[in-house]
């Protein structure tokens, strides 16, 4: 019996400069969702994290509809995640010729879009 080769779409955002941390909090919003719903999500989350994600979504779904033929109406966000990438350190000055240090964190946005099979469009 062969296996049907499931159709998604990827898209990659990488060194966003939004910790991980707040990243995680927007990605976990839309994780499992369908892709209106998702971008409704998305649009009304007041947060640069959710703005930066909307970014991805809508890059997968173009990656989606041009690159694989997918129908954009049965969407839905199968897989999402942000994973900490470089850190950028700095110093600032602190009292008596000290200095402390300050850690940009940086993340990676990862989205990937797949079609509801036939039999999940009913239920």
């Amino acid at each position: 019996m062969p296996e049907t080769e499931v159709k998604q779409a990827k898209a990659v955002a990488k060194n966003l400069r939004v910790s991980p941390r707040k990243a995680k909090l927007v990605v976990d919003l839309i994780r499992g969702k369908s892709l209106g719903e998702a971008l409704s999500i998305l649009a009304l989350t007041p947060n640069k994290a959710a703005r930066m994600t909307d970014k991805v979504v809508r890059s997968a779904m173009a990656n989606a509809e041009n690159n694989h033929d997918m129908d954009i109406e049965r969407l839905y966000v199968d897989t999402i995640y942000a994973d900490q990438g470089p850190t950028m350190k700095r110093y600032k000055a602190g009292p008596q010729g000290r200095a402390f240090p300050i850690r940009k964190r940086t993340s990676h946005i990862t989205v990937i879009l797949k079609e509801f099979d036939e039999e999940d469009q009913e239920s």
